[in-house]
């Protein structure tokens, strides 16, 4: 075969070993995002930004890119929490989710494997999502479960415009980039769960002595226990559907407003 013929055939390869090479780069640059992410620096929303426009330099021929958090133990409505690269990934991801409950994603993380498909508007395994999608203009899909053993984090989904775009190389691509996306996710995941339970028990923290000082007040006018009084003033935040501090702290201010005309009469 002649240099000429040569060159040819690799212009004509679909996986010329340059592109090969172009693919490694982009693959370890995305990887290389994912490692610099410093969960507590930022908020699993930012986050999850990132992981999804990561995603996109990582995967060859995307378009674009979300990332879903789901919890696979409830019905319906799975979604925990959602980020796209694009606007037409986050409309995407609503039919998937808000409307149809059907999709790449709901599939890759039920049946823990990687989905893809390069002809949405034909696609038998979601006959509601495919054609809806593809009228929109997108056709082909590869949906990455992020994985951790025995625990289902969520999902990579990346979208291209054009058919039949993501083949098994780009498959490998994405599961690559997925392990330790998932570990990523999952460990912002519990960061941001940790973050609101401490607001959670400095706010109870905070409201604790005038819970304290209501019981007392309780106590005061009509005995009994603690216990006793504790549960009366929960018996009247529960009726009111008021929180229970806020119910404390009328209990405390209408004795200070007594306190205060008593004084002021006497």
């Amino acid at each position: 075969m002649s240099e000429t013929g040569a060159d040819l055939n690799e212009m004509l390869d679909p996986l010329t070993p340059a592109q090969a090479v172009l693919d490694e780069a982009d693959l370890q640059t995305g990887l290389a995002a994912l490692a610099g992410l410093v969960t507590d620096t930022i908020g699993l929303d930012e986050l999850l930004n990132r992981v999804a426009n990561s995603a996109v330099r990582a995967i060859p021929g995307a378009d674009g890119a979300g990332v879903t958090l789901l919890r696979m133990d409830l019905p319906g409505n799975r979604v925990a929490a959602l980020a796209a690269s694009a606007p037409f990934v986050k409309e995407i991801d609503a039919i998937q989710y808000d409307v149809l409950d059907e999709g790449p994603c709901i599939t890759a993380a039920l049946e823990q494997r990687t989905v893809r498909s390069g002809s949405l508007g034909g696609e038998a395994l979601w006959p509601r999502f495919g054609p809806r999608v593809g009228r929109l203009g997108v056709h082909s899909v590869l949906s990455l479960p992020l994985l951790l053993p025995g625990q289902v984090v969520g999902a990579i989904n990346v979208y291209a415009r054009a058919k039949d775009v993501f083949d098994e190389h780009a498959a490998e691509l994405g599961e690559l980039f997925a392990a330790p996306a998932a570990v990523a996710v999952h460990n912002a995941q519990v960061l941001s769960q940790a973050q609101k339970l401490a607001v959670q028990l400095q706010a109870a923290l905070a409201t604790r002595p005038v819970i304290d000082q209501a019981i007392g007040l309780l106590l005061g006018r009509s005995g009994g226990t603690a216990e006793e009084a504790f549960a009366r003033l929960r018996h009247i935040s529960q009726a009111e559907h008021t929180k229970l501090a806020v119910v404390a702290q009328r209990i405390v201010d209408e004795a200070v407003r007594r306190a205060r005309a008593r004084h002021t009469n006497s």
